[in-house]
C-alpha cells in the first residue's frame, strides 16, 4: 500500500496537510495535546474520514462528537473521499479537554489529492492498466500471485541499429513500445498544487542500470518519448500541471536476472513539499510498483517445432536434403545458414540455444549465444537478432572456454513433478565432471549463474566429462509420448550387446557393420562381441550412464517405465584429459525431434534379413509411442567429426502454454 506521512497539529496555529486518496494519513493527536488534557473530541468535513483506535484497544469506528481518552498507544488516521477542488478545502477540528482547563481547539486544513501509479500487476496483458487496488510493492508467484512483469528489450526493431534496443536509449517505433511495460501516473489536484509540491520518479541507484523509463509527450510519436530514468539517471523531477492529468511511462528491462541481480526492480514515486525555500523538501507521500524481469526460458524436445536451423558446409548436401524432407513432414520451417556465414562450422547446436521471454502482453523468442565463438560466432547476431527476436550471451568472449561451454551440453527436460514439487517448465540439464581435478572440465560459472538465476527451470548437473566431447546430448534425449507426455531416451551399450548377442545365437555372427560406407573398415557382429577391450570400455560407459540414470530419476521424478534404452557403442579414445569415450556406432540418441517425426542418425548396423537390426530395434521401441522414425545419413559430415544430427541442427519451438509466473520456484 502507498505510504503517507504523519501530521502533528498545534493549538496555537492552523496546520495544513495533504492527504492522498486511497491512503491513510496518521494524525498525532496524543503527542500534540496541551498539558493537562485527558480527552479529546474530533470533527471533520464530510469529505474526510477519521478513524480512532483508542488505547487500550476498543472497537475501531468513525468518530462523531464522542470524547476519547488521551493515552499512549492512541492511533488516529484520516483519509479523503475525493480530490479537493481548492487547497485546504477540507477541515478537521480537534478539541482537547481537561478536568482543570478550558477546551482547547486545534485546526487542520486538508487538501485531498489523487496520485497513483498503476501497472499490470494483475497480469491481464492489457497495455492500458487499470487503477491498482492491490499492494503494488510486493511481487508474488503462483496462479493467484500479483506483480508487474518486465521484458528485457533485447531485440532489434531498427535494422539500421548496431545493437539491441535496450542499449540505445531510444524508442524506435510503436513495435518497440510493445517490448516495454506500461505504467500510468494519474493525478488530480487543485490547480495551484504543484506550485508548492513536486513529484519525483526514481529507482534505487543499485537498479538504475537494470531498467530504463521513457516518458510519453504530446502526440506520442517515437521522437516524443524521452528517457528519464536509467543508467546514470536514478531520479527525475516531473513537470506536471495541476488539475486532472494522466501521464504514460514505458519501462524496458536492461538486464536479465543473474548472480548479482535477483530480477526485481522498484519504480517509486515520491511527493515532496517544496513550500519553504529555506528548508529541504519534505517527503509527503510515496508509492511504488515492483517489477520482476521475465526470465529466459528453454523449450524441450516435446514442444512443437516452429523452425529448424542447419549449416551448409562443403560435404553435407545430402544431409540438408534429408533434413528438408523431414521438416516438410513435420510442417515446420527450415533455415539453412550459408557457407559464408557458417565459416565451415556445422555445429549449430553448440553455438546457440533458442528460448523465449514472456510477459502477459507479449512473448518473444530469444537466442542464447554460447561463448564458444568459432565459425558461427556472428550467426546469432547477424541472422537471428532482429524485430521480435532477442539476444543474450554470457561467459568469456575470448579464451577460458571449454567444450562443456558449448550448448550441446545444455538441455532441458519436459515438465515434471518430483514428489510434491512441480516443474511446469521442466528442469535444465548441464554436463559436469564427477569431481574437480587438474584435467576436469566444467561449464563456465557465468553460464551456470545465469541459468540458475532464471529460477523457473532449476538446473540439474549430470556427469558428462567422461566423454571426448563431454555433452549431455551424447547420452540422452527426450521424445513425446502418450500418458506421461514424454520418454527419456538413454544411450545403452548394454542394450546393444544384448541385441548383438541375440543375433549371434541366431546365426548372424558374420553380419557386417558399416556396409556401404566408403573408406570405413567393415566389422562383423562377431568382431564386436569378441573385442575384450571394447567390452570393458563399454562396461565403464554403462556405469557412467547408470550414474546419470539415477540422478535423472531422482531429480526429474522418473521411474524405469519412463526410460527407453537406445542401443549405443562407445570406443575408447586417447586424449589430453586421459581416456575418453566417443561413439563407435552413430549415436542414435543424438536425434532431431520434430513433434512425432524423429531425425535419427543412420546407424549402418548389421544387415539381417535385408534390414538393419539397429534400425529395427529403435523402431520397435519408438513407433509404439506414436513416433515416426526417419534415419538420416550423417556419417561423413558429422559422425566422423564427433557429432550427429542433433549436434548439427537447432530448433525454435513453441513456448509453453504454462505461464512462468504461475509457478512457485
Amino acid at each position: 500500500m502507498a505510504q503517507g506521512t504523519v501530521v502533528h497539529v498545534s493549538p496555537e496555529q492552523p496546520t495544513y496537510a495533504v492527504c492522498v486518496l486511497g491512503t491513510e494519513t496518521q494524525l498525532d493527536v496524543y503527542g500534540s495535546a496541551p498539558e493537562g488534557c485527558t480527552s479529546f473530541g474530533i470533527r471533520a468535513s464530510p469529505g474526510v474520514v477519521v478513524d480512532v483506535t483508542p488505547s487500550p484497544p476498543a472497537k475501531r469506528n468513525p468518530t462523531g462528537s464522542s470524547k476519547w481518552p488521551l493515552a499512549p498507544g492512541l492511533e488516529v488516521s484520516l483519509g479523503v473521499k475525493a480530490a479537493s477542488s481548492s487547497t485546504g478545502d477540507q477541515k478537521v477540528q480537534i478539541s482537547y479537554y481537561g478536568p482543570k482547563t478550558d477546551p482547547v481547539q486545534a485546526l487542520l486544513y486538508v487538501t485531498g489529492v489523487e496520485i497513483s501509479l498503476s501497472a499490470d500487476i494483475s497480469r491481464t496483458g492489457k497495455m492500458k492498466p487499470t487503477k491498482a487496488k492491490k499492494n503494488q510493492r510486493t511481487w508474488t508467484w503462483g496462479p493467484r500471485g500479483q506483480g508487474a512483469i518486465l521484458l528485457v528489450n533485447c531485440d532489434k526493431d531498427n535494422p539500421k541499429s548496431p545493437s539491441m534496443d535496450c542499449m540505445d536509449g531510444r524508442v524506435h517505433d510503436r513495435e518497440d513500445l510493445q517490448d516495454m511495460s506500461l505504467v500510468t501516473l494519474t493525478t488530480k489536484t487543485p490547480k495551484d498544487f504543484f506550485a508548492n509540491h513536486q513529484l519525483v520518479l526514481h529507482v534505487a541507484k543499485s537498479e538504475m542500470n537494470k531498467v530504463r523509463v521513457f516518458q510519453a509527450s504530446w502526440g506520442k510519436q517515437p521522437s516524443g518519448y524521452r528517457a528519464i530514468l536509467g543508467p546514470l539517471q536514478p531520479s527525475h523531477a516531473l513537470q506536471l500541471p495541476g488539475g486532472q492529468h494522466s501521464t504514460d511511462f514505458f519501462v524496458e528491462g536492461l538486464a536479465f536476472p543473474d548472480a548479482n541481480f535477483p530480477g526485481l526492480v522498484s519504480l517509486t514515486l515520491s511527493l515532496l513539499d517544496t513550500s519553504n525555500p529555506d528548508l529541504p523538501e519534505a517527503l509527503v507521500f510515496q508509492d511504488s510498483v515492483v517489477f520482476r524481469v521475465a526470465p529466459w526460458i528453454m523449450t524441450p524436445n516435446t514442444q512443437p517445432p516452429k523452425e529448424v536451423y542447419v549449416c551448409r558446409i562443403f560435404d553435407n548436401e545430402d544431409f540438408v536434403k534429408s533434413l528438408t524432407d523431414l521438416t516438410k513432414k513435420a510442417k515446420c520451417k527450415l533455415t539453412v545458414c550459408p557457407m559464408e556465414e557458417s565459416m565451415e562450422d556445422q555445429w549449430m547446436q553448440d553455438e546457440i540455444e533458442i528460448g523465449y521471454i514472456q510477459a502477459p502482453h507479449k512473448t518473444m523468442p530469444v537466442v542464447f549465444d554460447s561463448p564458444r565463438n568459432r565459425g558461427l560466432k556472428e550467426f546469432p547476431i547477424k541472422c537471428l537478432l532482429g524485430p521480435d527476436f532477442g539476444y543474450v550471451t554470457r561467459g568469456p568472449q575470448t579464451g577460458g572456454v571449454s567444450d562443456l561451454d558449448s550448448f550441446g551440453n545444455l538441455e532441458v527436460s519436459p515438465p515434471v513433478t518430483v514428489g510434491r514439487k512441480r516443474y511446469p517448465l521442466g528442469r535444465i540439464l548441464i554436463g559436469d565432471s564427477s569431481y574437480p581435478s587438474a584435467t576436469s572440465q566444467e561449464m563456465h560459472q557465468a553460464l551456470q549463474d545465469f541459468l540458475a538465476a532464471q529460477k523457473v527451470q532449476a538446473p540439474v548437473k549430470l556427469f558428462s566429462d567422461w566423454l571426448l566431447v563431454g555433452h549431455v546430448d551424447e547420452f540422452l534425449s527426450f521424445v513425446p509420448a502418450h500418458k506421461k507426455g514424454f520418454r527419456l531416451l538413454l544411450a545403452s551399450p548394454r542394450s546393444c550387446y544384448k541385441l548383438f548377442q541375440e543375433q549371434l545365437k541366431a546365426g548372424h555372427g558374420e553380419a557386417v557393420l558399416f556396409k556401404g560406407i566408403s573408406k570405413k573398415k567393415q566389422l562383423t557382429l562377431k568382431d564386436i562381441l569378441s573385442n575384450k577391450k571394447l567390452r570393458e570400455h563399454n562396461s565403464y560407459v554403462e556405469s557412467c550412464i547408470d550414474w546419470n540414470r539415477e540422478v535423472l530419476k531422482r531429480e526429474l521424478g522418473l521411474t524405469e517405465r519412463d526410460i527407453v534404452e537406445s542401443t549405443a557403442l562407445q570406443a575408447p579414445c586417447r586424449h589430453l584429459r586421459g581416456l575418453q569415450g566417443r561413439s563407435l556406432l552413430t549415436n542414435m540418441v543424438n536425434m532431431l525431434v520434430l513433434g512425432k517425426h524423429l531425425g535419427i542418425p543412420k546407424p549402418f548396423g548389421p544387415i539381417i534379413h535385408g534390414r538393419c537390426c539397429l534400425e529395427e530395434k529403435v523402431r520397435a521401441l519408438l513407433e509404439p509411442l506414436g513416433l515416426c522414425c526417419t534415419f538420416i545419413d550423417d556419417f561423413h559430415a558429422y559422425h566422423l567429426r564427433h557429432g550427429e544430427v542433433h549436434c548439427g541442427t537447432n530448433v525454435r519451438r513453441q513456448p509453453f502454454s504454462s505461464k512462468w509466473w504461475h509457478m512457485v520456484p
